[in-house]
């Protein structure tokens, strides 16, 4: 069983749903903060237009170690989710997946109500949008459409499905270099075709495919996929000296990158600065009752890290809290102090 799929969730037009908070963006920011929400007593739903929960870690890179999340010196991706998913399961969080958000309006009480393209209608006490980067759609390779589904892919949700397999990963940033080194390990051959001799990728993940003695061809551009069913070659060509050469294939990566697009979400009247939104020390938004964390948002000094997005969404979930009930305390405690916590009640 895969706990990016199989948990409770919504995906079909379940009505109107009423809750505490309603976070929207089921990436690691929005994970954690249904575990927070939880820990203080607040009901949470959580939705997100993908199918799994995860975000862009579940859709681009769920084997991809990452290396800065504190305590951890090296968390797969999958893993990282796993537990994200496990620490607010005990507190029982709603998940519409499959469910974009497209309008936010505000009731007679102020309280915001967002509805969904599958006919949800979430009334919440408050909201905190942990989006990410918006919705994001894979940079096409033009010589592959054809192939699209034949062949030729965006993501690599499972590498095993790639065992004794010709890989060609095109492309020159950090999942281009992510993919490659991936799965050397277990693919007949893999090469990195990428159009300049310059990347974007981080030098240590350059290193590692060099030393795994990965090819990597440089100044190169993909001409064309060759095959009948499925892609069984691909014609590389020379940007220089325009010399063409045809590799086997089985598999074609096309990591080059994505278009964000903030979608619904710009029409709902946030303050936003080049496609983030913007937020006070408090995390909240010029919207009453509206809060962001995550790489959505833009404040001055703003670095974007996954261990960032925990503490955004954590003052956020705080002062949403205050503004549900005026009476709540900003900060109530450490979880190690709260009997009310699971692992308490355990003890």
């Amino acid at each position: 069983m895969s706990v990016l799929t199989d948990v409770p969730t919504s995906t079909d037009a379940p009505g109107a749903i009423e809750t505490d908070i309603l976070i929207v963006g089921a990436g690691p920011a929005g994970l954690y903060g249904a575990y927070y929400a939880g820990f203080r007593g607040l009901r949470v739903a959580v939705m997100d237009v993908l199918p799994q929960l995860g975000g862009q870690i579940s859709a681009m890179y769920p084997e991809k170690p990452i290396h800065d999340i504190a305590g951890f010196p090296a968390v797969r991706g999958r893993d990282l989710v796993a537990n994200l998913v496990a620490q607010a399961e005990p507190y029982g969080p709603r998940y519409l997946l499959g469910h974009r958000a497209v309008e936010l309006t505000h009731g007679p009480d102020l309280l915001p109500v967002v509805r969904s393209d599958r006919g949800a209608v979430v009334r919440a006490g408050a909201v905190v949008v942990t989006g990410g980067v918006g919705t994001f759609t894979p940079r096409p390779l033009p010589a592959g459409e054809d192939f699209l589904g034949r062949g030729q892919v965006y993501f690599v949700p499972d590498p095993v499905e790639h065992t004794g397999q010709d890989v060609v990963v095109v492309g020159g940033g950090d999942s281009a270099f992510d993919w490659a080194a991936v799965l050397a390990p277990i693919a007949r051959s893999v090469r990195l075709v990428h159009r300049t001799a310059r990347f974007r990728a981080h030098h240590a993940s350059v290193q590692k495919v060099r030393d795994l003695g990965i090819e990597i061809i440089t100044d190169t551009e993909v001409g064309a996929l060759h095959g009948t069913a499925r892609v069984e070659r691909v014609e590389l060509r020379h940007r220089v000296t325009r010399a063409t050469l045809e590799v086997p294939a089985d598999t074609v990566i096309a990591a080059l990158g994505f278009i964000a697009d903030l979608g619904p979400l710009q029409h709902w009247g946030l303050g936003l600065n080049a496609r983030r939104i913007g937020v006070d020390t408090r995390m909240a938004t010029n919207l009453p009752r509206v809060f962001a964390a995550g790489d959505i948002t833009d404040y001055p000094g703003k670095v974007r890290l996954i261990a960032v997005g925990f503490g955004e969404v954590a003052t956020a979930v705080n002062n949403a809290a205050t503004v549900i009930d005026p009476e709540a305390a900003l900060f109530p405690g450490h979880s190690t102090e709260n009997p009310g916590h699971p692992a308490q009640k355990e003890n």
